[in-house]
């Protein structure tokens, strides 16, 4: 779910519809000038052009209330005043100014959270996921802000909700339960348990392991580590098509211990196998646990058979093959063995031959034409992107 809210930034001020979608890396403007920025970089494309994207981004009244996160609002303008200041030092100024606003954003938000645990009232996406929510703050400040206090604040919530399970009607749920469906038209009474990255599980792993990377712990964070590994662990499922996960799991499944399912969804990014095993796969190397590590791998690689991606028929970053792409690339540059790196020439042909059904009014990141813009850079280039784009996905 992406829905951006249409409300009044922190100071009172009433956003246009406009304005609002000039705020949007999930589907607006801000995911259009990342991408002019990327290949301004490259040097496929001209600062002009990126400025003036940019600037169309920045001009106005930006929303810094307490409804906004990385895919909105100050959190994403901020993200990427961060990818043209690290080239134009014109931009530090506003950048260093969007970074106060995210800070004081996330004191907010973490007190609004330790109230809400203290209340043991379930939790939301938008409280912790990686679009709105914690989680992608917390990416976005380990990239800007890894040394500060409120980078800490995220990473010990993020503890807490793994290793806290919040009790209801005698029943231990973890601590990222949520009482709402994970869309509106797939029920989930009681709530569920999500796995993904988007929403879930394989978002607090790879938070907390990309943090532990760069040597940012807190106290507790190992333990968390683990606790997500068995969790995964616990609900693998191995298939003909290799392992695979669950994309959440309802009380009846908490119950029973066992998937509903008998088969995998898609290999995507936001909620399959290909996102869960990146995951997986960095919180092996922030451990230094190899078995895991290739088993991980593996279970990637699986996910990327033609018999698996002709199961994909999107283009985009969230759902489609660029998404798949992008996390497999990563996954590449730290992988023990070159099976994955085998499978790329494959998955740039598929999204060259995806995008031709993506019209040119799809707008935003996850499912627009910038998202797969943005992948079919990377693989036209095979080298990491110069903006770090992709650390919004949290694969890197």
């Amino acid at each position: 779910m992406t829905h951006e809210p249409n409300r009044s930034s922190d100071d009172g001020v009433t956003l246009t519809l406009d304005e609002v979608a000039g705020q949007s890396l999930a589907r607006g403007a801000v995911a259009e000038a990342l991408l002019h920025v990327e290949r301004a970089w490259i040097g496929t494309g001209s600062w002009t052009m990126a400025q003036a994207h940019v600037r169309r981004v920045a001009a106005g009244p930006v929303d810094a209330a307490d409804h906004t996160g990385l895919y909105y609002g100050a959190p994403a303008v901020a993200f990427l005043l961060h990818a043209a200041a690290s080239r134009h030092p014109s931009y530090h100024a506003a950048s260093q100014t969007m970074d106060e606003h995210v800070l004081r954003l996330t004191r907010r938000r973490l007190a609004t959270a330790a109230t809400r645990i203290d209340r043991s009232q379930a939790a939301t996406f938008a409280e912790y996921d990686l679009f709105y929510g914690l989680t992608g703050i917390g990416a976005l400040l380990l990239r800007r802000h890894p040394d500060s206090d409120e980078l800490a604040g995220i990473l010990r919530y993020v503890v807490t909700l793994v290793t806290r399970p919040r009790h209801e009607d005698g029943v231990a749920l973890p601590g990222w339960w949520v009482a709402h469906d994970p869309d509106e038209i797939l029920p989930t009474p009681g709530g569920h348990a999500n796995f993904g990255m988007a929403h879930g599980a394989a978002g607090l792993l790879s938070l907390i392991a990309l943090a532990t990377l760069r040597c940012r712990v807190v106290d507790g964070q190992h333990y968390a580590i683990a606790a997500l590994t068995q969790w995964f662990d616990r609900w693998r499922q191995d298939g003909p098509e290799g392992p695979w996960w669950p994309q959440w799991i309802t009380r009846d499944e908490l119950r029973t211990g066992r998937p509903v399912l008998n088969g995998s969804g898609r290999a995507s990014w936001c909620y399959g196998t290909v996102g869960i095993a990146r995951a997986q796969q960095l919180a092996a190397l922030a451990t230094g646990d190899t078995q895991r590590q290739e088993a991980a791998e593996n279970a990637l690689a699986a996910s990327l058979t033609d018999t698996q991606l002709d199961r994909i028929t999107e283009p985009g970053l969230c759902h489609g093959i660029a998404g798949v792409f992008q996390t497999s690339f990563r996954a590449c540059l730290d992988a023990r063995s070159p099976a994955l790196a085998r499978r790329l020439p494959a998955l740039a042909e598929r999204i060259a031959r995806h995008t031709r059904s993506l019209g040119d009014e799809a707008n935003g990141l996850l499912t627009g034409r910038a998202g797969v813009d943005l992948a079919l850079e990377t693989a036209r280039h095979s080298t990491p992107p110069h903006t770090g784009w992709d650390a919004c996905l949290l694969i890197t």
